[in-house]
């Protein structure tokens, strides 16, 4: 077994300049800025502008990380790229992330994953099987979602239209110089259950269907995503609890030697409930939903960005991001930052 072991080296977001409140949503349907902050604690989120894609955003976010962690865009070895709302059925967006971090000469291997929340989470523990197997020295994961387009922004949508908005985030992966003390990622705990699957998905177009979408389907909305949010919250607070113990676990660790957590950004009441449930201080949990809503896999680089930049996570801190998403999909990762 290889002694190498891994760690984040920098991390980067990217954040569309248009700014979507909730009081501009009421205008498009019928509800409040009170009665989304009380039911997600989401105030506003930002929408891209015609023509902005998840390559674009996810290249700024990665060189961003890059630059954070002081490695040039052109020693990177690998792209993990994480989303639900690729910019093309296919390929996949990380070939276009590569070219516009001017990467494609340079030939390196673009891998595109589909966890939805938990994708960031799946991408690291990736990123950290290629690096201690030697396989590569810096690789790139990068969660970049474009929602705004495939909303339904009505009334009838507007239980999920409310909820998201777009962004990317990126961690540079490398090599930990002092896995003992310094910077290290500890462990990753990922799992999935696809019993009910439907509670929360895009259901056409899809290959299953013959056509893949027709006028009907248009009509009636189905290819907007669809959620059934009780059943989604039940399984979150749930299922993060446990893997947040499972990894407590697996590092023979109490509470007390978890300095941060970073959660997805799905809902801040499913964050609140989890911290009470796992007996979290609220001071040992950062979110930043309400400024950004729910960015699916840049959720958790752009909440721990931010939480960095606050001053809430300081080298040699112990941080586990949690996250539960579509699928169902969910899993933590703890780390020494």
């Amino acid at each position: 077994m290889s002694d190498i072991r891994s760690c984040i080296n920098g991390l980067g977001g990217f954040l569309p300049p248009r700014v979507v409140t909730n009081h501009e949503l009421a205008q498009l349907m019928d509800t409040t800025h009170e009665w989304i902050v009380e039911r997600t604690g989401i105030e506003q989120r930002h929408w891209v502008d015609e023509g902005m894609g998840g390559a674009e955003m996810g290249a700024a976010a990665a060189r961003q990380a890059c630059e954070n962690a002081g490695v040039a865009v052109q020693d990177v070895d690998m792209i993990v790229h994480a989303t639900l709302s690729p910019d093309h059925n296919f390929p996949g967006t990380g070939v276009f992330v590569a070219r516009e971090l001017g990467l494609a000469a340079k030939a390196i291997p673009t891998l595109d994953i589909r966890q939805q929340c938990t994708g960031f989470l799946y991408g690291l523990s990736i990123a950290d099987a290629y690096i201690r197997t030697g396989q590569c020295k810096n690789v790139l994961v990068v969660g970049a979602e474009v929602h705004s387009t495939g909303l339904d922004v009505s009334t009838r949508g507007r239980d999920v239209a409310v909820i998201f908005g777009d962004g990317a985030g990126a961690a540079l992966v490398g090599v930990a110089d002092d896995p003992d003390a310094g910077s290290v990622i500890l462990s990753s705990h990922l799992h999935a259950d696809g019993t009910e699957a439907e509670i929360l998905w895009t259901d056409r177009p899809g290959s299953r269907h013959h056509p893949r979408i027709t006028k009907d389907d248009i009509d009636e909305g189905r290819h907007f995503p669809k959620m059934q949010g009780r059943r989604v919250f039940k399984h979150a607070v749930t299922r993060m609890p446990q893997v947040i113990m499972e990894g407590m676990m697996a590092n023979d660790m109490t509470l007390e030697d978890i300095d941060m957590v970073i959660p997805h950004q799905a809902n801040l009441r499913i964050n609140e409930f989890v911290a009470k449930l796992a007996s979290l201080p609220a001071e040992k949990m950062h979110n930043n939903i309400h400024k950004v809503g729910n960015t699916t896999a840049a959720s958790i680089p752009l909440c721990m960005l931010d939480a960095v930049e606050q001053g809430k996570i300081k080298q040699g801190d112990t941080v586990v991001l949690v996250a539960f998403g579509a699928g169902m999909t969910w899993g933590s990762v703890f780390l020494r930052y």
